[in-house]
């Protein structure tokens, strides 16, 4: 089913951009957690309420600002790396600017 789904561009484009808020909510929490913090402890730490923490660490939050991110991993003692990468098409499009042909010798041996 899920399959299927994918075909659509819309929903391959939702569903992409949820596994990313999952990451980053899943980070938090984990750092958040082996830091021995509450959600209102975090949020005592970056001066906000415990729901915005609570936000932060929802898998549906897509409102991460890269202020926040980095509050919070000054917070957790931790860095935050953000990271571009050009799309699977577009990476194939580049590698070669025009057609290439190449021809394999064959040694006399017939090797």
């Amino acid at each position: 089913y899920l399959e299927e789904q994918l075909k659509d561009p819309v929903f391959a484009e939702r569903f992409k951009r949820a596994g990313e808020a999952w990451d980053v909510a899943i980070q938090i929490a984990a750092l958040r957690r082996k830091a021995g913090l509450s959600q209102k402890d975090l949020a005592k730490l970056l001066k906000t309420s415990q729901q915005q923490v609570s936000r932060l660490e929802s898998p549906g939050y897509e409102g991460h600002s890269l202020s926040m991110l980095r509050r919070v991993a000054e917070a957790l003692h931790a860095q935050v790396h953000v990271v571009f990468e050009p799309e699977k098409k577009e990476r194939l499009l580049h590698v070669a600017e025009a057609p290439a042909t190449y021809h394999a010798k064959r040694s006399k041996k017939g090797l």
